[in-house]
């Protein structure tokens, strides 16, 4: 019996039935079709600019995970860190240049940071000090030499806790002379304070330490010139103001050597209260004399 041979349908039978299937149109322009696709990719990329240009669109649906997103976010973060340095320092800067006193100086400069003056802006500032003042950061004949001698360029102020340290500098950032104000010595340049349409006792640091005018200038007066400056270092400014003291208050707390004192004044119109700090030791003196001399009613009158 023959037996016969069982083809699938579709399977060539022969040799030259393969070779003619080969070689048909469709499976040659098939061929030439992905050798164009593999050509234009090689010469023009298009395929990775696809690509490319679908991670872009979905970038923002795309969760941030990965080494690559996270340089990117660390980078972020410190290119807007640098950003802030930059701006404080322009700003604190450009408050520097309109201080008027070497305390807003010190109020402007952050910590470990520094700031730059003109020769000009420091010898207005040192100016205004009062002599004793001015003569602790550097004597008045130093700074005369410093400013003939034709070389001082800048001023830095650096942040030393509460204090400042100050570098005269030449045009070669060569020290030419370095200054420090203590804490205390700062503290003590503060300008008086004046509260409009105030009194003593709303003012919480003065609780039972107000004392009359009168009895409080009697006990000054019996107290030696040097007491009686280094209390009241700026009598200056309590004769602006038309009216006079009724009543003076003294804080019950020290700060960096000082302690400040309230002066409450009236007129015809309205009360105000100046504010102006008293060296320690002037002002403890001071306080003694006016509790041996103080009245008992008004002392049960300020509890």
């Amino acid at each position: 019996m023959t037996e016969i041979k069982k083809y699938h349908w579709a399977e060539p039978g022969t040799i030259n039935e393969w070779v003619k299937r080969m070689f048909a149109i469709r499976p040659l322009l098939l061929c030439l079709f992905i050798s164009a696709l593999l050509i234009s990719e090689l010469r023009f990329d298009w395929l990775e600019q696809t690509v490319g240009s679908f991670l872009v669109s979905t970038n923002g649906r795309r969760p941030e995970s990965g080494t690559i997103w996270e340089t990117g976010r660390q980078t972020r973060t410190a290119r807007k860190f640098l950003e802030q340095i930059v701006s404080d320092r322009q700003a604190s800067q450009q408050e520097t240049r309109q201080a008027k006193s070497f305390k807003e100086i010190a109020a402007t400069i952050l910590t470990d940071q520094w700031v730059m003056i003109a020769p000009d802006h420091f010898r207005r500032l040192y100016l205004q000090l009062k002599p004793e003042t001015a003569e602790k950061i550097i004597p008045p004949f130093d700074l005369l030499k410093l400013i003939n001698q034709k070389n001082w360029d800048r001023t830095y102020f650096e942040k030393d806790g509460d204090g400042l340290n100050i570098y005269i500098l030449d045009t070669e950032n060569r020290v030419l002379t370095q200054l420090t104000i203590s804490p205390r010595l700062l503290y003590g340049m503060g300008e008086s304070q004046v509260k409009m349409d105030e009194t003593l006792e709303n003012l919480p640091q003065f609780k039972n330490r107000i004392y009359p005018a009168d009895l409080f200038f009697q006990a000054l007066d019996s107290l030696g010139e040097a007491v009686r400056r280094d209390t009241i270092s700026q009598p200056d400014q309590l004769l602006r103001y038309p009216g006079h003291i009724t009543r003076v208050g003294i804080s019950g707390g020290a700060l960096s050597g000082f302690i400040e004192l309230g002066f409450e004044i009236e007129n015809a119109t309205h009360r105000i209260v100046i504010l102006m700090n008293g060296q320690e030791h002037a002002v403890q003196r001071l306080r003694t004399k006016l509790e041996g001399r103080k009245p008992m009613r008004r002392k049960h009158e300020g509890m």
